[in-house]
């Protein structure tokens, strides 16, 4: 075996060009890596008249956690085994990573997986990212006590070889104890057991490799991060069949190069393309080691690993409902389903949620305490009905209703209860920003809030910040603060509640922010351009958009010179930047005289309120032209 480990190489060497013969192997290679994958079944992935369903998510190592919830859920007995019958039992991915146990986690579903049919039932293990991530290398959560369960299948000998390469690859005057030290920090104990047991052809890689996406069982589809538009363009097939063989060619050829030592299973999957484009301009043999080294590079960059794939897809737990409703009932259409159940994105009140009307259910409850502060729930369909229970034994309360919250605040505080905080609760200290704007400090039972105050400056008791968040809700819009009417120092006004650490339009830009959005920045400020030719809003600035630091979903403010009688902003917004698709259609329908009087009638004017309904049937004129 040629020593090609790519650190410590004498030169950059001339670069590789594929010629003619190179491309014949190249495809020669590519038909053996489809002829030697795991089988792809093309199935149709879907399960018919199931009495009974049992879900959970993300259990990150939380064995504790899922045996208890388990229990409780009827699937396993005291003994731990399978006494669900005719169950089936879903896990929407995420067994592992981040907690100690995840290997008993592995074990556990395997041996139900052998048991459940002889009962009826079925156990239906989907990927999650963080099964992906095992796969292909990219080990940035796994916790070292997972490394350390994996001791018993580590090869000394092998740990010793890669140990000397890396000694080999560092600078001769550094100490043997710091390069030994750096080695064991990449490579924690169990390190090269764990990686053996997750190639293809090891016990959980294999187990693995066999398991779907995506399963639609009576009319509830089930999956781990969401259901992207990838999903309406390409069906289950071209999640569970097209994605699955990006992931085993790239695990196949991964592990080819590691065999020949042009990588170290030590370098991680984020790693491996810069590594490679060295070894792709260095190396003089165009064969094998070439093809595979492309189809590394080439395949890191699948769909299966960016936002929209279906593990890592969060808009359908986050995105508004005004932007995602279409997209997911293209999807569900699809597909045959009338919902989704996912996990991905834990659940503000760590409980099973709702949004979009019921078509989403997420149940990401944060299991793992120790890292999300929740506890392990299930979410069981009987008879066409949703329970929920607790690992407590507690039947939890059910299935709660979306929560929107726009800007980052205690989980603990609802935007209902901070309503009634902003509207009650005691006024600290108060300080001019501008001419208009004053910042206004709220004690809360030990908790202290911060908001915008602004006084009214109408006779008509005009208050565009709540009539702008009070339209923004009934269009399922969220991007409006919470924003209440309050008196402040004998003055009439609104206050709406500060985001903590928000940047604006033009922070996000100049800091080049936007590749960790949890729903799309396009999306959002379409929706925002709707919303602003809705309330005749010609003014927004780059000030008056606000991102939270870390997910930048979008926040809009500052609408003091909105609600006006004209219609200036349908000929600014129309038609270049406007997309208004069914969702939209539909809720500017239900924007008739008499519903905005009842919720915006006294913080507009009538004529306000008319010309706000009139400017919602031109666009949906316009939509349809």
């Amino acid at each position: 075996m040629t020593n090609r480990y790519p650190h410590g190489k004498a030169g950059a060497g001339n670069r590789i060009r594929l010629n003619l013969i190179a491309y014949i192997v190249l495809a020669f290679a590519t038909l053996c890596l489809l002829m030697s994958a795991p089988l792809l079944a093309q199935e149709d992935w879907h399960y018919s008249n199931v009495d009974r369903i049992v879900a959970v998510s993300d259990v990150h190592g939380a064995y504790n956690a899922l045996v208890a919830t388990l229990q409780v859920a009827d699937v396993i007995d005291d003994e731990l085994s399978w006494s669900g019958g005719n169950t089936h039992f879903v896990i929407t991915g995420d067994l592992l990573d981040r907690g100690p146990d995840s290997r008993l986690v592995m074990d556990l579903i395997m041996r139900l997986e052998v048991e459940a049919p002889q009962a009826g039932g079925r156990v239906h293990q989907l990927l999650g990212n963080h099964e992906v991530m095992n796969l292909i290398g990219d080990l940035r959560y796994v916790a070292d006590e997972e490394y350390a369960a994996f001791l018993d299948v580590e090869v000394p000998e092998e740990r010793e070889f890669w140990y000397r390469q890396y000694r080999q690859s560092r600078p001769v005057d550094i100490a043997e104890s710091k390069i030994r030290s750096e080695f064991d920090e990449l490579a924690p104990p169990g390190y090269f057991g764990h990686r053996n047991a997750f190639r293809r052809g090891g016990r959980y890689g294999r187990w693995l490799l066999e398991k779907p996406f995506a399963i639609v069982i009576n009319d509830t589809a089930f999956v781990h991060g969401g259901i992207p538009p990838f999903v309406s363009q390409h069906g289950l097939d071209g999640v569970n069949v097209d994605l699955k063989r990006d992931l085993s060619e790239y695990m196949r050829a991964r592990e080819f190069l590691v065999d020949e030592q042009v990588l170290s299973p030590i370098w991680q999957f984020k790693q491996s393309p810069s590594l490679l484009a060295d070894t792709l301009e260095s190396d003089s043999d165009a064969g094998e080691i070439a093809v595979a080294a492309r189809a590394v590079v080439d395949l890191s960059e699948s769909p299966l690993h960016g936002p929209d794939g279906p593990t890592w897809y969060r808009g359908s737990a986050l995105c508004s409902p005004i932007i995602e409703a279409d997209r997911l009932q293209d999807a569900l259409n699809l597909i045959g389903a009338t919902r989704v159940v996912l996990g991905h994105t834990p659940t503000i009140a760590r409980a099973v949620r709702q949004r979009l009307n019921g078509k989403v259910i997420e149940i990401d409850t944060g299991m793992l305490r120790s890292h999300y502060e929740g506890l392990g729930h299930a979410l069981v369909i009987e008879d066409g009905k949703l329970e929920v229970v607790s690992q407590s034994g507690d039947t939890a309360n059910g299935v709660v209703s979306d929560l929107p919250q726009v800007g980052f605040r205690s989980s603990s505080i609802s935007e209902a209860e901070l309503e009634i905080v902003l509207a009650g609760a005691r006024i600290g200290s108060v300080s001019a920003v501008g001419p208009n704007w004053k910042i206004v400090s709220i004690d809360d039972s030990g908790r202290t809030l911060y908001a915008r105050f602004r006084a009214s400056t109408s006779d008509e008791g005009f208050l565009p910040e709540v009539a702008a968040y009070r339209l923004d809700r009934l269009l399922g819009l969220e991007m409006v603060p919470v924003t209440v009417r309050r008196e402040i120092a004998g003055e009439s006004g609104s206050l709406q509640f500060v985001p903590n650490e928000a940047l604006n339009e033009m922070e996000r830009i100049t800091s080049k922010s936007g590749e960790s959005e949890h729903c799309q920045l396009d999306l959002q400020h379409g929706a925002m351009y709707v919303f602003d030719a809705l309330i005749n809003n010609n003014s927004r600035s780059p000030s008056s958009m606000l991102y939270q630091s870390g997910d930048l979903d979008l926040i809009l403010t500052d609408h003091d010179e909105s609600f006006g009688v004209g219609y200036e902003s349908l000929s600014t917004k129309v038609p270049k930047e406007l997309n208004i698709g069914t969702q939209w259609q539909q809720t500017l329908t239900a924007l008739n005289v008499r519903t905005m009087r009842t919720e915006l009638g006294d913080v507009l004017t009538d004529h306000q309120i008319e010309a706000l309904v009139e400017r919602g049937r031109l666009l949906q004129a316009l939509a349809k032209d």
